[in-house]
């Protein structure tokens, strides 16, 4: 059974913090791409994300990649995602920044976009949750408009930009691949229907739901109405991943983290359904079920006995990853760093997958 393995980042920094805390972060992050590259990773993916102390700290991803890009060759390099409502971004913006990476990349970016879920940066930018799936679409929109015409003007909704010549354009024909993050089931459906690529961000979710929400997302599919100018059938999954020598290591360099990550993740996306207490949550009422969710019950054993992380020596790894693409997903983006693992360890953990469980999948 075939399937691609990404690495996918955070970029978290654990207090206590020091002068340099984010720089190290920053630089075992691109040594880990470098590495990744050479062993076989497909894709290097990172997230956008604003405020978010301690979970997050990659907040402009687009000057991460061009060091990412200058330094490999063959690793696929996505957005994962760009954030599309305004005014996170200006989607004019938008694709001249992915231009000019798709060039420097030499035709190697993916583009994934998303609208964003927490409260932190949605109140911090200023923006209506409300109104972000339209948002998200009109600027998906513009993007793919302004790639794809010489001289590319739009009155819409939100964005209204006079004829104008839009440079540089992306090397990739007609533009690079198309994707969607999700992290509802109703939103798979909806990435489907647009013909873009699945990314299923749902933390702690098994294969057997995973199966489902995939079987959702092709649904969507047979009808799409694809929002670029072509279709990208392609189903990738988020999860928490380490791999060491024994089990027993795997478990030791990563219960910690994971769980800090788990709940961390749930604390932020609830928080957005308690601002809107008494408001209709339109494309986000999903959060209502996560926000009453009793966190001290969950521990490291549930999420591995459900298959809702990948930790263990290479074999178990084989084993549980094989699950994932049993389900319909095409590629697992592996989140090896969700805390506060050594860069060490993660090296290591990303040096195993590639000697051994990446292999196993080709």
């Amino acid at each position: 059974m075939a399937g691609q393995f990404g690495l996918f980042y955070e970029i978290p920094v654990p207090r206590p913090w020091n002068a340099r805390s984010e720089y190290a972060a920053y630089h075992d992050v691109i040594a880990q791409a470098v590495r990744g590259d050479e062993l076989g990773f497909s894709h290097f993916w990172t997230v956008e994300h604003h405020f978010l102390s301690e979970f997050s700290h990659c907040s402009a991803p687009e000057v991460l990649y061009g060091a990412v890009a200058a330094r490999t060759k063959r690793i696929k390099i996505g957005h994962g995602v760009r954030l599309l409502p305004f005014p996170y971004n200006h989607p004019v913006r938008v694709a001249e920044m992915a231009g000019a990476l798709d060039i420097i990349c030499d035709g190697r970016l993916e583009f994934g976009t998303g609208r964003s879920s927490t409260r932190e940066e949605l109140e911090g930018f200023g923006i209506d949750p409300l109104a972000t799936r339209d948002l998200w679409q009109e600027a998906l929109e513009v993007v793919v408009g302004a790639w794809t015409n010489d001289v590319f003007g739009w009155n819409g909704r939100f964005f209204k930009v006079p004829p104008r010549r839009v440079h540089p354009k992306p090397i990739q024909q007609p533009h690079p691949p198309l994707w969607m993050a999700t992290s509802s089931p109703a939103g798979h459906e909806v990435a489907g229907r647009a013909g873009l690529g699945l990314l299923s961000f749902t933390i702690g979710v098994p294969p057997s739901e995973l199966a489902f929400r995939i079987g959702l997302y092709k649904q969507g599919l047979e009808q799409a109405k694809p929002l670029g100018k072509v279709v990208n059938r392609r189903a990738a999954t988020f999860t928490m991943v380490h791999c060491a020598e024994t089990n027993a290591e795997a478990r030791r360099n990563a219960e910690q983290s994971f769980l800090w990550y788990f709940r961390r993740s749930i604390e932020l996306i609830s928080g957005l359904a308690a601002w809107q207490e008494g408001r209709e949550l339109g494309s986000y009422d999903y959060l209502r079920a996560i926000q009453g969710m009793n966190l001290e019950g969950v521990n490291f054993d549930m999420l591995d006995e459900m298959d809702a992380i990948i930790v263990g020596d290479p074999a178990r790894c084989i084993e549980k990853a094989r699950k994932y693409f049993e389900a319909g997903c095409d590629q697992i983006l592996c989140l090896m760093q969700p805390h506060s693992i050594p860069p060490d360890k993660v090296m290591r953990s990303i040096e195993l997958f590639g000697e051994h469980v990446i292999p196993a999948f080709r």
